[in-house]
């Protein structure tokens, strides 16, 4: 075989000599071999210059991605699903009501819930040949290339959306070769590691589609769908994904919302939309010429009213729910930080700690509640919340607006307006929910959440929680018992602290625990707290989650009246709550669960309850402040009269020094609600503008009846207006003498001081028998009583009293002391009871008065002395007191009739002053008659009528000229013949001094008692 091979060969080669060596071939032979060898020539140089620039295109493609690290599937993947999805919020009960502010709003979805003609819309215009290129499309590269090159005018992209996906997730948005080199390796290597559905959801969710109708920047199909329709993604139809796969190329100028900044969004002119409906257009076209839909579906498509389909203004959640979401945002972001705390192994609690730390768990929170979208569920129940809000709005006597310097929002120093604020709050008491609040009037005006973060001094809302309830738990004082509202001074290192009443001039001696809880006096409040504060009360406010109360307010009196207590809205309801809850505190909270975008539990809120109180204690404490709303005097009643629904409801209201702050806090079995009024600036006062505003105390009743009712109208259920407090066991009546708390005796039960009322049987029972009566006497000067002395005179002394004993006086009256006598003064419901005070005599007899007469009305001036118990008037000359009028009674006496008068004081001692000036009364002098006229009477029969009526008859009738000049002779004669009875002026105007009083008296009106004669006598002098 191989021998004929070459047989074969040798015999072709001798052919191929015999053939070339002809003379025409030899000539054609020389220009072939040259064409021929400058061919191979060419060949060489272009395959040599083609391998040398691919070398040249390698290595510089090399050096370009040198840099670039080698990622593993699993970075590539976490690169690609990094992407920001904002967070949602939603009310009680799951009801969405809008997303956490960020920059970017983005929600993420799934493939298989987005319409197929979104998909097929974006591969028409994208990336037609997605299903088949391994991530990149060269002869579209070389096209992007030559055109880049040659700064062509048409510039029609060559990016992929596997490309695009590394630009947006992993790569930056620089134009450069070196990134264009990136994303060409990224790109190829992505498609090794992921599937081409994985790849396009997560280009649908990332992708930009420029603003919602909010005006804020939003990203990825279903918020677009959303944001711009109103639908879910996979319920968008053919012109509406059209219109959506168009925005990408330029999001702002086919978008079609434009930023408002006082709207946030709002829908473009027809002139701003056309250039996006446009584009819908061409991507209709291109989907027709992919064949994704047919000439009959693009038709229709183009004559599609797209226009009618765009979503008007839906406002953010962050502008309609300022407070809410700005609320929630904060308190998610410190519940995300404790979580991320404890994946690191790191305690919660530390973070409060560790300055350094918390910031930088703070700053990771933040990042995480804007960007991991996250849902975010809260308690606040939408119909309760909007009510709220609505009656807020609706209410139109806050009061006067003020003006002064204030700081804006960019922290400048610029004149603004102050109006009065609002804070509530409405918590469920078994379960700490927060169902609603009002954290303010307006947030363009002031952006402060009022009923969370404003701390103010609670006033007299501490009362309760702070010395009445501590009181009933330790066992000092059951529901009625006896307390002391008598002022006292104190030396406070070096300044004397007069401490009063709302009403300064109030003091009701000795009282019900209860009354004085319920009309809020001050006096009997400082003196409770006085006698338990070494029992630390403090801790129960501190028990009750007030985050601002100092253990050392325990040492302060003033405490007891809100001085030094500072608390939020929520703190203080949160404290009313456990007292409503039977003496349990739960810890109030707003977010009942955080998931993650995928559906995971990230935190759930868990409750647990504290005992503050007894239920026993707890259910006295309510009882008590019942009265506050039902008593004709208790500080709610306005309120309670208010209400437009029946409740068992009970509270406390609380006003702060100089008016700056007013509280009302009233709770049921089921809810608390509390309220505050005031200005933000704290040296406005409410009480600053009395003619123009209602009193503040009215004012902050009238809102809470305003904000229970419409919380009544929206959510009765909530509300739990049916329900009743229970009496727990170990809470018992029992029968106590009302003036010393202690088990009646036979004095107290003969006098009438036997009462009844609520008592912790574990704590205190009345059970030491009365001793502190006796019977007495006593005496009245300046309006207080005192144990009458063996001088006093027995017309000034008021027997058959019952008189307490000075032990008795010393126990009520400590720890601040303070005058015995007003301990149960004439106005108190105990005025048959005398306190066995003594009046400090001076030994000295009292200084006069002066008098004077009105008619037969004597009247006179006070006594400068402090020791006068009544005055004794005398007819002038008689030893005898003609009259002994009680110091209590007034200073006037109507004296008998004529004579001379004068009126001396008498003091606790018997000593008399000297005697006033003396006043005098005429007798009258007896008239005489002329002779002819006392004739002509005798002569006249008597009338058998009334000469009244006789007279009245007569002056009618007419008389001739005769008779009238008749009867003027008469007349004029008449007046001569009278004694010189007219000349009595004339007479007293000679008369010394004395004599001309009466005649004073005649000009003067009668006053038988002027407020001001304290005063009269100096001036006189």
């Amino acid at each position: 075989m191989l021998d004929q091979l070459k047989n074969w060969l040798t015999k072709a080669e001798e052919s191929y000599n015999r053939w070339s060596s002809t003379k025409w071939v030899k000539r054609f032979n020389i220009t072939t071999g040259v064409l021929w060898n400058l061919a191979i020539l060419l060949a060489i140089i272009f395959v040599a210059s083609g391998v040398f620039a691919a070398s040249v295109g390698a290595g510089y493609f090399a050096s370009l991605v040198d840099e670039e690290k080698l990622r593993t599937p699993e970075e590539m993947r976490d690169e690609v699903y990094s992407y920001e999805e904002t967070s949602e919020l939603y009310f009680a009960g799951e009801v969405y009501f809008g997303k956490l502010r960020t920059d970017l709003e983005r929600t993420e979805t799934r493939l298989d819930k987005v319409s197929e003609n979104a998909i097929n819309a974006v591969l028409a215009t994208e990336d037609e040949y997605f299903e088949e290129h391994n991530g990149i499309v060269p002869k579209a590269i070389f096209r992007g290339l030559f055109q880049d090159v040659s700064n062509s005018d048409s510039q029609t992209g060559g990016s992929t959306l596997t490309q695009q996906l590394i630009k947006n997730q992993i790569l930056t948005n620089e134009v450069s070769y070196e990134r264009k080199a990136k994303e060409i390796l990224l790109a190829m290597r992505l498609e090794k590691f992921m599937t081409k559905d994985e790849i396009m959801e997560a280009y649908l969710n990332i992708i930009p589609y420029g603003r919602n109708s909010a005006g804020t920047n939003i990203a990825g199909i279903e918020t677009a769908a959303k944001s711009i329709f109103n639908v879910s993604a996979s319920e968008l139809n053919l012109p509406q994904a059209a219109f959506i796969a168009g925005i990408p190329k330029a999001p702002f100028l086919y978008t079609p919302y434009q930023k408002d900044d006082k709207k946030g969004g709002e829908l473009k002119s027809d002139e701003g939309l056309q250039p996006g409906i446009d584009r819908m257009k061409t991507v209709l076209y291109r989907m027709k010429e992919t064949e994704y839909i047919t000439e009959k579906e693009y038709d229709e498509a183009l004559a599609y009213d797209i226009k009618k389909d765009f979503r008007e203004n839906e406002g953010r959640a962050y502008d309609k729910y300022y407070y809410v979401t700005t609320e929630l945002e904060k308190r998610a972001t410190r519940i995300i930080m404790d979580v991320l705390a404890e994946k690191d192994g790191v305690e919660p609690k530390t973070l409060d700690e560790n300055d350094k730390l918390f910031e930088e768990y703070a700053i990771l929170a933040d990042r995480a509640v804007r960007s991991n979208g996250y849902r975010i569920y809260s308690t606040i129940n939408k119909d309760l919340y909007d009510a709220q809000q609505k009656a807020k709005d609706s209410y139109k006597a806050y009061g006067t607006t003020r003006n002064g310097k204030g700081i804006n929002t960019e922290g400048e120093e610029v004149e603004k307006e102050f109006p009065v604020q609002v804070g509530s709050m409405t918590i469920e008491n078994k379960s700490g929910r927060i169902l609603s609040f009002v954290g303010g009037r307006d947030p363009k005006v002031e952006q402060l959440n009022h009923a969370t973060q404003g701390f103010r001094s609670i006033g007299s809302t501490v009362k309760p929680l702070l010395v009445y309830g501590p009181a009933i738990e330790y066992g000092k004082i059951g529901a009625g018992s006896p307390v002391v509202d008598v002022k006292f001074e104190k030396n406070d290192n070096g300044t004397m602290w007069r401490p009063a009443n709302f009403v300064p001039t109030s003091e009701q001696g000795i009282m019900p625990a209860r009354d004085a809880l319920a009309q809020s006096q001050n006096l009997p409040a400082l003196r409770l707290f006085a006698q338990i504060n070494d029992q630390m009360p403090i801790n129960y406010m501190l028990d009750s989650g007030f985050s601002r109360v100092k253990e050392s307010s325990n040492y302060i009196p003033s405490a007891a009246l809100g001085g030094g207590v500072e608390g939020s809205v929520e703190e203080i309801t949160n404290g009313y709550a456990m007292v409503a809850n039977g003496g349990k505190f739960v810890d109030a909270y707003m977010i009942e669960q955080i998931k993650d975008a995928e559906g995971n539990v990230v935190f759930e809120h868990k409750s647990t309850e504290k005992e503050v109180f007894t239920p026993q204690t707890s259910y006295i404490l309510t009882d008590m402040l019942r009265d506050v709303f039902e008593d004709d005097r208790g500080t709610a009643n306005r309120a309670n009269g208010l209400l437009k629904f029946n409740a068992d409801f009970a509270g406390k209201t609380g006003t702060t020094q100089q008016t700056r702050d007013v509280w009302l806090i009233g709770y049921n079995p089921n809810i608390t609600m509390g309220v505050w009024l005031g200005y933000d600036k704290e040296k406005y006062s409410l009480a600053d503008f009395p003619n123009r505003d209602l009193q503040p105390s009215t004012r902050v009743n009238q809102l809470w009846a305003s904000l229970m009712n419409t919380s009544y109208e929206a959510a009765p259920k909530l509300i739990g207006a049916d329900k009743k407090f229970k009496q727990p066991k170990g809470v018992v009546t029992r029968s106590f003498c009302a003036i010393s708390g202690l088990a009646p005796g036979g004095s107290c039960s003969g006098a009438g001081l036997v009462k009844a009322d609520l008592f912790n049987e574990k704590a205190m029972v009345p059970s030491k028998k009365d001793d502190s009566l006796t019977s007495g006497s006593y005496t009245t000067i300046n309006g207080s009583r005192y144990a009458a002395l063996d001088s006093t005179p027995r017309e000034f002394v008021t027997s058959g009293g019952a008189g307490v004993s000075q032990a008795f006086i010393e126990r009520m009256l400590a720890p601040y002391g303070g005058d015995a006598s007003k301990l149960f003064p004439g106005s108190s419901r105990y005025s048959t009871v005398v306190a066995g005070a003594k009046f400090n005599v001076d030994g000295v007899a009292p200084a006069g008065v002066s008098a004077a007469l009105s008619g037969n009305t004597l009247t006179w001036s006070n006594s400068s002395s402090n020791d006068v118990v009544g005055y004794r008037v005398y007819r002038d000359g008689s030893g005898s007191p003609l009259a002994s009028i009680s110091e209590s009674r007034g200073n006037a006496f109507s004296v008998p009739g004529a004579g001379s008068y004068y009126v001396v004081a008498v003091d606790i001692t018997g000593k008399q002053s000297g005697k006033s000036n003396v006043v005098s009364i005429e007798a009258e002098k007896p008239k005489v008659e002329p002779k002819e006229e006392k004739e002509e009477k005798e002569s006249t029969p008597a009338p058998e009528k009334d000469t009244s009526s006789d007279d009245k008859k007569e002056e009618p009738k007419p008389a001739d000229s005769n008779k009238k000049d008749e009867s003027k002779d008469k007349n004029k004669d008449k007046e001569k013949e009278k004694p010189a009875e007219p000349k009595e002026p004339e007479e007293d105007k000679e008369k010394p001094a004395e004599p001309k009083e009466p005649k004073e008296d005649k000009e003067k009106p009668a006053e038988p008692k002027e407020p001001e004669d304290e005063e009269k006598p100096k001036d006189e002098e």
